[in-house]
């Protein structure tokens, strides 16, 4: 088959119908060019121009070789460009996964960072819960997690991201909405919607083993999958919940946040988790844009 080398000599001598100024454009001398343009005629099968000892024309079959010429070479400069673009991570594919509470403030922020730096990259999002991004990191399916507890797996890497207090969500007309303070034993008997440790065993666990070592026994009344969920039957005084920070952010009419010692470790953390020896260069940019943003102070 013939080769660029040959089409891009072909296309400069059907510029300048002359065998030496085509040479001259492209830095080599005639018999090399007249020898490519030899064995493009060959490997085609059909002449390409009408040649004389005082001029060169482009014969019907090259008239039409010369359009499709340039058009492969202009696609072959653009693979190029476009390989150059993939392996600087300009353009490509992210495949994130994400739990529902990081939508609050961090997800936001890194996506809204990362688009404004990487333009031309496609962030691919999917929310899970943190033991269905494990499945789906082991499985190839995503890129990079965004979890609540680490991944402790050889062959994976996992950066905490944040790390913030659990407050307490109060229904408004709760008496501990307009408490001095509240404490931890304040809870004990008090109707409380607690995370399902099928939905969230990071919060599940912590919460309810804090919980028990206070000698505190709520009224668990419901078992939830989702921070929102839950804000959203506190905003229906269904009872209190224990929640991260940020989930603060969402506004419920009816719901009262509160700042309570839970004592030292008892904080709800953020997990980058995502395969060691990814070779995805988009990925690594959009790695760097979410630490760099972190550093900023936006998470």
């Amino acid at each position: 088959m013939f080769e660029l080398t040959q089409l891009r000599c072909f296309t400069t001598v059907a510029t300048e119908l002359n065998f030496r100024r085509a040479a001259e454009r492209l830095n080599m001398t005639q018999p090399p060019l007249s020898r490519q343009i030899q064995l493009l005629e060959h490997h085609l099968g059909v002449e390409l121009f009408a040649r004389t000892t005082r001029s060169v024309a482009l014969t019907a079959a090259g008239r039409a070789f010369f359009i499709e010429a340039q058009n492969l070479l202009e696609r072959a400069q653009q693979a190029a460009i476009t390989a150059r673009r993939f392996a600087e991570g300009d353009i490509g594919t992210v495949n994130i996964s994400f739990v529902g509470s990081a939508v609050y403030e961090f997800l936001p922020k890194v996506i809204a960072e990362a688009r404004l730096k990487q333009p031309q990259v496609k962030i691919d999002l999917s929310e899970m819960n943190t033991y269905q991004q494990y499945e789906a990191l082991r499985a190839r399916r995503i890129d990079l997690g965004i979890v609540r507890a680490p991944l402790l797996e050889p062959g994976y890497a996992t950066e905490c991201l944040v790390r913030e207090p659990f407050v307490l969500a109060v229904p408004s007309a709760h008496r501990l909405a307009d408490a001095e303070a509240v404490s931890v034993q304040d809870l004990d008997a008090q109707p409380f919607l607690m995370y399902a440790h099928a939905a969230y065993p990071p919060f599940n666990e912590l919460l309810t083993g804090l919980l028990r070592s206070a000698r505190v026994a709520p009224d668990y009344v419901q078992w939830l999958g989702s921070s929102l969920t839950i804000l959203a039957l506190v905003n229906a005084g269904m009872g209190l919940a224990l929640v991260p920070r940020c989930a603060s952010s969402v506004v419920f009419k009816n719901v009262v946040f509160r700042d309570i010692d839970l004592g030292e470790g008892a904080q709800s953390e953020l997990h980058l988790i995502w395969r060691e020896g990814n070779d995805n260069p988009a990925f690594t940019m959009l790695l760097e844009g979410i630490r760099n943003a972190v550093r900023d102070g936006w998470a």
